[in-house]
């Protein structure tokens, strides 16, 4: 387990917040290739679960050629049906096997692949001057997406993309003419909620040590799967999803759905970084997993002409928020009190946001769900007033593949992606800790909590990894 003593003594990379580093990479020059019929030649790291839900979606765009795929428990059950499609495309278990003999054949890489393992494959796909997909959120830690961000501005030929898919969808252009109209104005507060159930919450919070090492499944390269993280001896609470669970691996519901949710009200509400990220509640609060329920207050500071907005967050089944009056499509159940002073109850809410300016109130669900005016009455009033909101040209993995050959530009790029995921890398830092964190956005460094500044870089990488983060 890291303890406070143990971190400090071994964060390197942490000292006076973080050093950020002065060396370029020596990304090989960029020369756009087009594969046959004006399609790109794309490499897949991840294969099952998102990684191959990815894949199909990139090859039914009619715009890839899928030439190579890679997955570390590949041959498994989860793995067959990607296989299957490509049966004659080359097959590696370590991704940068698949660099040193493949590089010259692939233009782009797709990664769906576990949170922690996004900075490696992104870094080394940059590095050689490869497009990079990676699906969300996009960093584990703080210091990742600095480090990302930086790679991608030095490298402007190379083409980025996080993967809320719902970036590409109503949501987001309807966020931004609602915005440039004036119908979005004067947001000072935000509730968002992801209230479905987590793996991890039948796990005993009681926990005081890792899991017990397991005898791994043959055929798996479990070194490759830890990266550049500590080593986790396997044990199956780790693979196949379970990393999520984890603060050393994954992001929990946050980072999971919080990209699906803030993503635009990020964006076009220009938020960047916090200045606090308050824990109100979390409910069987441990050092190695998630809480069962959490609530984070998120305050950003004025920006502009527009004023400081609050975003709450909660998770956990028991843990749903109020709804303004008005919300309508809510079943209520009269057995269950309401919470923080809120007239309702849902029984159920989905996950979603509800938006509060000075003058309207707006409801939304997850990836591309539009926003609607509440109370219903005011919808009505403010129909006549709303501008025409344009069509998507490209959804989210067309719009990558396009802009790899130069056609359009990618909605999610890094530079956006990266810091939307710090803020939830600044949420986990909150939940692990169970404290305040007061953060300087200008200078990117923790105030209160010397411990916290450290962990915005996280644990030097492992033996073996550490040119990686030489950016």
């Amino acid at each position: 387990m890291t303890t406070r003593r143990n971190f400090l003594k071994t964060a390197s990379l942490a000292s006076a917040g973080f050093a950020l580093g002065s060396t370029r990479l020596n990304a090989a020059s960029y020369k756009q290739i087009v594969g046959a019929n004006d399609k790109v030649n794309l490499a897949c790291v991840g294969i099952g679960f998102q990684g191959g839900e990815d894949i199909k979606s990139f090859y039914r765009t009619g715009l890839a050629n899928v030439v190579a795929l890679c997955d570390i428990d590949m041959g498994a059950k989860h793995t067959q049906e990607i296989m299957a499609m490509f049966p004659n495309v080359p097959r590696f278990k370590d991704f940068r096997e698949m660099f040193d003999k493949m590089g010259n054949k692939f233009d782009a890489v797709c990664a769906g692949i576990p949170d922690f393992a996004h900075y490696p494959v992104a870094i080394q796909a940059i590095k050689e001057g490869k497009h990079i997909f990676v699906e969300k959120p996009m960093c584990r830690t703080f210091l990742e997406g600095e480090l990302m961000i930086k790679a991608a501005l030095q490298n402007p030929k190379v083409v980025t993309q996080m993967g809320n898919q719902g970036h590409s969808e109503g949501n987001y252009f309807q966020f931004k003419a609602w915005k440039d109209a004036g119908i979005i104005k004067d947001v000072t507060a935000v509730t968002a909620h992801m209230n479905s159930s987590r793996r991890w919450h039948d796990w005993d919070s009681r926990i005081y040590k890792y899991p017990e090492p397991q005898e791994m499944p043959a055929g798996i390269d479990w070194d490759t799967w830890n990266m550049a993280v500590r080593y986790h001896e396997y044990n199956d609470r780790y693979h196949r999803g379970n990393w999520r669970c984890w603060y050393d691996l994954g992001m929990g519901a946050l980072g999971d759905w919080g990209a699906h949710i803030l993503d635009t009200i990020h964006q076009f509400l220009e938020l960047g970084l916090p200045y606090e990220v308050n824990p109100l509640m979390l409910k069987e609060h441990n050092d190695y997993f998630f809480p069962m329920s959490s609530t984070l207050l998120f305050r950003f500071a004025a920006r502009k002409n527009m004023p400081a907005v609050d975003i709450t967050w909660y998770d956990g089944v028991d843990n749903i928020p109020p709804v303004p009056e008005g919300y309508g499509g809510v079943e209520v159940d009269p057995n269950i009190p309401p919470v923080a002073g809120g007239k309702l109850q849902p029984q159920k809410l989905n996950p979603g946001k509800e938006i509060y300016s000075k003058e309207l109130t707006f409801k939304g669900g997850s990836h591309g769900s539009t926003l609607s005016i509440i109370p219903e009455e005011k919808a009505k009033e403010m129909a006549s007033k709303l501008p025409e909101v344009p069509k998507s040209p490209s959804n989210h993995y067309a719009n990558f593949l396009l802009a790899c050959l130069g056609k359009e530009k990618t909605r999610s790029p890094f530079e956006i992606a990266g810091p939307l995921s710090q803020v939830f890398c600044l949420g986990v830092m909150a939940q692990r800790l169970n404290q305040k964190i007061e953060f300087d956005p200008v200078k990117k460094q923790v105030t209160n909590n010397p411990f916290a500044n450290a962990l915005l870089a996280g644990e030097p990488p492992r033996s073996g990894w550490e040119a990686y983060y030489n950016v």
